[in-house]
């Protein structure tokens, strides 16, 4: 009876116990239903089942005690839109799904996130990449991936790192592939990088056709590719580049991490076909965790996929586990037991798509999934902004049958060959890239130019002109035979700078006639560059904003501005008091003032030496004192100290006497030529005719001044001008030609004794050579023209054809001789000040000191004089 009695409260105990965990274990079993969508036929979703079975288990395992238990409803959209909403429907109706992972193209997430809208049901998706899917216009979306605008800036770095200045995307036809382009040409214009060209290829192209579109890819110059498609499709691209000799060297190709993701998954053929091209892929940390997984991935995924033994993880069967893991969290976080859902107010009459229930739970739910962050295997899982958060990349160039790492992007540093490496100056980007030697296409580790000549053996249309000044540019084209041949300082200048490229550089001089004014024919001239008929517009060819709109100038290979030449004329000076202007009158008072006072320095010096030709009278002493200054006399001037004031002051004559002589006369020779006019704005103010060029842009600038049309007068050529500045103003001519400095230059070199230049009054660019907008060509020649500016050789072509008679005396402005000023002089009058009244100071401390030491000697001789006299 004890026996029973004591054994009774421990069967009570027991029954409650397992009372207790009965209970326990029917809150634990409370299950959580959870729609996927995925086409099921790729490598993506089976590695991603895989990945979302073991979440759930990893999960259960982890948390025993949480009370929801996700149950996955899987569901093969088979590759089509259609299919991917239709077994949304079914889940939604038939299996009360709280939450859907999926679908996996951005096409089927579109239609598939509005019916999440409408049933406010969570819409999680890990492959959906189009940026057109936004959280803000579908806020029951979410991206469990990244957007591909987020790689932009990866890609953009690497293309400026590297210096490439034109890049053309290739890029599937579809949602997925459009939907990076207008980010990715944002970006490329913000470092003006220009995009020539955007080939689309459709995702149900052939080989042929894929064929067809990279050849007319090789007939352009852009060798810089950026390739943003499906694995499958960018397999043909590549396979099919290679055979027509487009991975070859010389070109560049970065693939984004739509192929870089899947790369392992690629055929062997595939990545041997991609070796050279560079790419972005998304940067997993390494753990233990990501270890261990990856090894139990690769068991169950033998069992799960047994005809697929090669198949390996890739960071979509990552983001696939943390989804499922993101799922169950925000389930028991927002305390969702049941799924409840409430029924349209009214059934009739009403579609499937209308009949649609909305959940319950789904906000709250939306709601814990946004905010819960979490560090899962592929790094840290952050869904806040409705996306995952991710700002690294690798850096990846695709060699062998594989790929090396060559770097790290991040949105803080940029582009390094470390990721924890630490940049001093954050704010600089190198010209030369922080990256691990990259092997290019072609085997070659040399930076591709990113460009280069169309068609090989094409040579480029240089479009030369027959110009009003052949010294600049002549060309004539020969009748029979069609060549062009061109000459003038132009043509040498563009010859000298393309045998300073470091490439060879085919081209032909094609004509271009000019016809009607001149100005208008250039700009027409150089609208042909725009047209694609010349590659390059070569000639003295202004650069003008209007003109910059629709070309690329290089840099100018002539001085800029535009100046005023005027006719010089005699102008002999019968001024009578002519003598006094070599000396301004402040010089003319100092002068007398030095005078004066060393006379009076000297007279004082040999006053206290007691030299007997002195005399201590008022009357005498200013004549005195200009004898003195003016003339060494030995007899009058006994005293050291005096001769040396004499010596400084000699020297202050001489110089003063010489410069006097000098300015005099030059002021009765050179100044007798002088230009006529100072300033355009004083011919203005005169009412004078002013001339300029036919058609030049140097007359709308002249109304611009004030200068009515009425007196201003075209010229075409040299002659015409001579003449009319001959005339002058008054006799039917004009007072002065105003034009640019190269023509002004060249007008000088032939009639330069009898006209001056004066100015610049206007800056303008100069001459430069016109290119397509975005040509590469445009850098290295502007390189090339800073060379031969920057040494003798245009010093050289300027002689041949404008310097060619360097005997000009007046090129340029005409400056007189101006009078001889105080400032001149500042120097020998401060030392002649300096000497006489330091002389003074040495005499009249010497003469006080005597005095001084005389006076006692004088006090007692008188008191023994007195004393004798008493004693007698």
């Amino acid at each position: 009876m004890a026996a029973c009695a004591r054994t009774a409260p421990l069967l009570l105990l027991l029954a409650f116990s397992f009372a207790f965990a009965g209970s326990v274990t029917e809150r634990k079993a409370e299950e959580f239903h959870v729609g996927v969508v995925l086409d099921l036929g790729t490598t993506v979703a089976k590695v991603a089942r895989t990945s979302m079975s073991l979440a759930v288990e990893d999960f259960n395992a982890v948390h025993p005690s949480y009370t929801t238990r996700l149950v996955l409803h899987v569901r093969d959209s088979m590759g089509d839109d259609v299919q991917a909403a239709s077994a949304v429907l079914d889940l939604l109706e038939n299996h009360k799904v709280q939450t859907i992972v999926g679908p996996q193209k951005s096409s089927q997430a579109t239609f598939v996130s509005a019916l999440g809208n409408k049933c406010q049901i969570p819409i999680i998706s890990f492959t959906a990449t189009s940026p057109t899917l936004s959280s803000r216009t579908l806020p029951y979306f979410v991206r469990a991936t990244l957007n591909d605008s987020a790689q932009v800036n990866s890609i953009v770095s690497m293309i400026k790192a590297y210096g490439w200045r034109e890049v053309v995307p290739i890029y599937v036809d579809n949602d997925y592939g459009r939907g990076i382009i207008p980010s990715l040409v944002d970006a490329l214009q913000q470092i003006d990088v220009h995009v020539p060209y955007q080939s689309e290829i459709d995702q149900s192209s052939t080989s042929e056709e894929i064929t067809q579109e990279l050849y007319k890819l090789m007939t352009m110059q852009t060798r810089v590719y950026v390739v943003h498609m499906s694995p499958s499709l960018g397999s043909v691209l590549f396979t099919k580049a290679k055979e027509i000799g487009m991975m070859s060297e010389g070109t560049v190709w970065i693939i984004t991490d739509g192929l870089t993701n899947l790369i392992d998954s690629l055929n062997p053929s595939v990545v041997e076909a991609m070796n050279g091209a560079l790419g972005v892929k998304v940067y997993v940390p390494i753990s233990t965790e990501l270890d261990s997984f990856t090894k139990r991935w690769y068991m169950r995924s033998r069992i799960d996929h047994p005809n697929d033994p090669t198949m390996k993880l890739n960071i979509f069967g990552l983001w696939a586990y943390d989804s499922i893991w993101a799922i169950a969290q925000a389930a028991e976080m927002s305390k969702v037991r049941k799924a409840m859902f409430q029924r349209p107010s009214s059934e009739k009459n009403l579609t499937n798509l209308e009949t649609l229930q909305t959940s319950i739970n789904g906000p709250a739910l939306r709601k814990a999934m946004l905010q819960n962050k979490f560090r899962g295997l592929s790094g840290y899982f952050d869904l806040s902004d409705g996306q995952l958060q991710v700002s690294t990349f690798r850096i990846i160039n695709v060699a062998g049958k594989g790929y090396r790492e060559i770097g790290f992007w991040t949105a803080r540093n940029g582009i390094s060959k470390a990721l924890e490496q630490k940049r001093s100056h954050p704010t600089y980007e190198s010209t030369k890239p922080d990256l691990n030697i990259v092997i290019w296409p072609g085997e070659v580790t040399e930076l591709p130019r990113g460009w280069e000549l169309a068609v090989r053996g094409k040579k480029l249309q240089v479009g030369v002109v027959k110009g009003h000044y052949p010294e600049y540019i002549d060309a004539d084209e020969d009748p029979i035979t069609g060549v062009t041949t061109a000459r003038g300082l132009a043509i040498d200048v563009f010859e000298e700078a393309v045998k300073r490229l470091p490439y060879a550089l085919a081209y032909e001089y094609k004509l271009f006639n000019i016809t009607g004014i001149a100005s208008s024919s250039y700009d027409e001239f150089v609208y042909q560059v725009y047209l694609k008929k010349y590659d390059i517009a070569v000639g003295d060819i202004a650069i003008r904003y209007n003109r910059s709109l629709y070309v690329d100038f290089t840099l100018p290979y002539t001085e800029s501005g535009v100046a005023m030449v005027v006719p010089v004329r005699e102008s002999i000076n019968k001024n009578a008091w002519i003598f006094l202007k070599p000396l301004t009158p402040g010089m003319w008072f100092g002068t007398i003032m030095v005078v004066i006072y060393t006379g009076v320095v000297i007279w004082l010096l040999e006053l206290l030496g007691n030299n007997k030709n002195v005399d201590a009278t008022i009357s005498r002493q200013s004549m005195t004192s200009i004898y003195f200054s003016m003339f060494e006399d030995k007899e009058k001037v006994k005293r050291l100290i005096s001769r040396i004031v004499l010596v400084v002051w000699l020297f202050f004559i001489l110089v003063l006497k010489s410069s006097y002589t000098a300015s005099l006369t030059s002021m009765l020779t050179v100044q007798q030529l002088q230009p006529t006019a100072h300033d355009v704005h004083e011919l203005l103010k005169n009412g004078e005719y002013i001339g300029c060029g036919s058609g030049s842009f140097v007359m709308g600038l002249l109304e611009e001044l004030g200068f009515p049309r009425s007196m201003i007068k075209p010229y075409h050529n040299p002659e015409d001008i001579h003449n009319a500045l001959s005339r002058g103003s008054k006799n039917g001519g004009i007072a002065a030609l105003v034009g640019e400095i190269p023509y002004i230059k060249l007008f000088l070199a032939k009639n330069c004794k009898r006209y001056t230049m004066i100015g610049p009054i206007y800056k303008t660019a100069g001459f430069g050579y016109a290119f397509p907008k975005g040509s590469p060509l445009v850098g290295d020649i502007s390189q090339a023209i800073l060379n031969i500016t920057g040494g003798d050789t245009i010093i050289q072509i300027e002689q041949k054809w404008v310097r060619d008679k360097n005997s000009c005396q007046n090129e340029g402005s005409i400056i007189g001789s101006g009078s001889l000023t105080f400032a001149s002089f500042e120097g020998p009058i401060i030392l002649t000040g300096v000497v006489s009244t330091s002389s003074l100071l040495v005499a009249l401390i010497m003469y006080f000191y005597r005095n001084k030491k005389i006076k006692p000697h004088h006090s007692d001789s008188e008191q023994i004089s007195s004393h004798g006299e008493n004693e007698r």
